[in-house]
């Protein structure tokens, strides 16, 4: 599937330089044919992303406001592999890279929630257990656009059973790492997001490849382009600041284009 991203961003800021994690990765699954930042009266600089996914960009700006512009193409190649019968690797035999998503982060307390997660999931293993904790995170939380913020934690989503695409992408994390399979945050494009915006999803470890687990139910793999990977939504925010940035405008389409 191609795909056709158009992002427009304004705001108003206190700090000029900012930090923006919003270029699709040229990573397995999917292929950039073309991408262009412009971000008006600013210098910018790249680095690469956690986990060598994508980069990253500096933004210098000149002004009080940031208005930024983003476009890009992309062929996503990767299949929707049902997760049913995929296998979870043992600890000892897992690369050094993914240890770290089978620990507890900043906004996903793992290890508060092993028992929880014994006595509801603990008949299943691999896949079928990540497909169990997809479909009960879905059928249990409710999206409500506005009712998270920037501090909530998965204590919280779980306490309230609703949220946005952060939220429910943060509890698949934490329960998947309870069980004992690396899980690690997201961030996204994708076709079908309602309100049309950033989104974020769950990747989990299986089968010795990472794969895309939405529980909002809103996108499948086919149509997901990855932008960048992390333990939380704390790695990879779409912007960052050192101090506050009001928002006066922002754009986020995604649409499929024929190929060729």
């Amino acid at each position: 599937m191609r795909l056709n991203i158009d992002v427009t961003m304004e705001y108003q800021l206190e700090d000029p330089m900012v930090f923006l994690t919003i270029e699709a990765a040229d990573t397995d699954g999917q292929i950039v044919i073309d991408q262009q930042l412009d971000v008006q009266n600013a210098t910018l600089s790249w680095v690469d992303g956690e986990e060598g996914l994508g980069q990253r960009v500096w933004a210098r700006v000149g002004g009080e406001v940031m208005r930024l512009h983003y476009r890009a193409l992309v062929d996503v190649t990767r299949s929707d592999i049902p997760l049913a019968g995929l296998q979870a690797a043992a600890r000892e035999t897992l690369p050094g890279s993914v240890i770290t998503f089978l620990r507890p982060s900043r906004f996903c307390q793992s290890d508060l929630f092993t028992s929880f997660v014994d006595r509801q999931f603990g008949y299943l293993d691999g896949g079928d257990k990540i497909a169990a904790i997809r479909d009960w995170v879905a059928d249990e939380m409710t999206y409500v656009p506005g009712s998270s913020h920037a501090g909530t934690t998965v204590l919280d989503t779980f306490a309230a059973r609703e949220g946005v695409c952060r939220d429910y992408a943060h509890m698949v994390c934490a329960l998947a790492r309870a069980a004992d399979i690396p899980a690690r945050y997201a961030a996204v494009y994708g076709l079908g997001v309602t309100p049309p915006d950033f989104h974020a999803v769950a990747q989990v470890w299986l089968d010795g490849a990472w794969h895309l687990v939405d529980s909002t139910r809103m996108c499948t793999p086919e149509d997901l382009v990855v932008i960048a990977v992390g333990r939380d939504a704390c790695d990879i925010a779409f912007m960052e600041t050192g101090a506050f940035a009001n928002m006066v405008a922002q754009d986020v389409s995604v649409i499929a284009v024929p190929e060729g």
